[in-house]
């Protein structure tokens, strides 16, 4: 029995102004119609997995449960208070399903894998192995002399894979050369088969202080629907460890799978570029674009038409509230950006102008002094919560479907090109009682408009 387990924390600055720390990359689709964290299951067609367990941070709980539902792959989902990396992460899984004691496969939410067939291949060579106790990571074939990867060095053959004869940082580019000629190096790729059971073991050998912690913050759990919550004092005081440090480099028992699979981990703009199709010019885009005398560029369009002239090796990433331009060999000083972003406390690292809720999403079109319009729409079946404003009165016009109104000690219908208006200290709520989404214009006035001038009384997703 194999279980995935999927890694979906992370902020994925490098891939800003689209990756932003409420909407991360993992969450996008940046190679299909489908999210990385979709792809990421939908490419386990072909192995018998049993249902997705999923850890993420707290405030990315309904996207994750939204988009496991889209694909008909509902799991668990432990949320994390804070990121404390990868080796307590595994063992959070491992600890849930320790009476199963199932093949652990473990994968990160942000990965290209262009060969399934190749990539499914490799883990059921692996399988064996896992069974055995052996702690299985695979490594990919490297393609170039690559720095900005770590590296495996592969020991004596095992059946299928390598014993783990070292693994090293990512290297300069002199050591990076000399590990591609040698042959014995792959890069590493942070995926790994291991039994639970297994892991917990050689963690509570290794890394005993992770292994408790990790045990102490899931005996007071909560759960509620899929999620599970832990101990927040316990989870805190765990040490920040990835799996390579804390067990991987430590045990005796590391096999390396070799994997020729397309991989790539969209590390920055540049390796969307290299992974996307492109035309006879080299130009991977997106978007309403028109290009003259453009070659080997990245674009990713928005909502605007996108012309260029006389480019090269250049990204440009549009978005409804951010514009990058960039060359791509600079591409990855982009965190630069994020970091005066952060000094300034702007809004643009954090949230996009669509903000996604788990009712459906809002979009700011408009504001001003004393006035601010939004876009509301609202899944099918969905409903926000009853709550009050202090300062701010609303007026709702309904562009499509139909609106279930409470407003004080009225409820009502509201239906196309009708409007209704919510006065402040009101009591009130909003409903889609239809089939199809519910499309609105709201437009608020008042002294204060904050996101936080909210009382709720009554919420089904647990913001009471």
């Amino acid at each position: 029995m194999i279980t995935p387990v999927i890694i979906a924390g992370g902020s994925g600055t490098r891939l800003w102004p689209l990756s932003r720390t409420l909407y991360p990359k993992q969450f996008l689709a940046l190679t299909g119609d489908k999210t990385m964290l979709q792809e990421t299951l939908l490419r386990l067609k072909g192995l018998e997995v049993t249902a997705p367990l999923v850890i993420c941070n707290e405030e990315h709980r309904f996207i994750v449960a939204e988009q496991l539902r889209a694909i008909e792959k509902n799991g668990t989902i432990i949320l994390e208070p804070v990121g404390r990396n990868t080796a307590p992460a595994i063992a959070l899984a491992a600890e849930v399903m320790l009476e199963d004691d199932p093949l652990l496969l473990i994968l990160a939410a942000d990965h290209v894998i262009q060969d399934q067939n190749a990539f499914v291949k490799a883990i059921k060579q692996a399988a064996p192995l896992a069974e055995q106790g052996k702690l299985v990571t695979f490594g990919i074939m490297p393609t170039q002399a690559h720095t900005g990867y770590g590296y495996i060095k592969r020991g004596q053959s095992v059946e299928s894979g390598y014993c783990v004869s070292q693994f090293v940082e990512k290297p300069d580019a002199q050591t990076a050369a000399k590990y591609l000629q040698s042959g014995e190096f792959y890069w590493n790729s942070g995926m790994f088969l291991i039994k639970a059971s297994r892991y917990l073991q050689e963690l509570a050998k290794h890394s005993a202080e992770i292994f408790g912690a990790c045990k102490n913050a899931l005996k007071n759990r909560t759960q509620d629907h899929d999620f599970i919550r832990l101990d927040v004092a316990e989870f805190e005081a765990c040490p920040d460890d990835s799996i390579d440090c804390a067990v991987m480099e430590k045990t005796a028992d590391a096999i390396v799978m070799p994997l020729d699979a397309g991989w790539n981990d969209i590390g920055a703009w540049s390796a969307l570029w290299e992974v996307n199709d492109k035309c006879k010019n080299g130009n991977a885009i997106s978007g309403d674009t028109i290009l003259h005398d453009t070659k080997n560029t990245f674009i990713h369009g928005g909502e605007r038409l996108i012309a260029t002239i006389g480019l090269d090796n250049i990204v440009i990433v549009d978005t409804k509230d951010a514009l990058l331009v960039a060359t791509k060999d600079k591409i990855q000083e982009v965190k630069k950006i994020v970091e005066q972003l952060k000094s300034q406390g702007r809004n643009e690292v954090k949230i996009h102008r669509d903000v996604y809720r788990p009712w459906g999403k809002y979009d700011l079109i408009a504001n001003g002094k004393r006035y601010q319009v939004k876009r509301i729409t609202i899944n099918p079946g969905e409903k926000l919560s009853i709550q009050i404003h202090h300062h701010r009165a609303e007026h709702w016009i309904v562009v499509s479907g139909t609106a279930k109104v409470t407003n004080g000690d009225k409820t009502f219908l509201v239906t196309e090109n009708e409007s209704t208006y919510i006065p402040v200290g009101i009591v009130h709520a909003l409903e889609n009682p239809g089939k199809l989404p519910l499309e609105m214009i709201e437009i608020q006035s008042g002294l204060y408009l904050g996101e936080d001038d909210i009382v709720r009384f009554a919420d089904r997703d647990g913001r009471s």
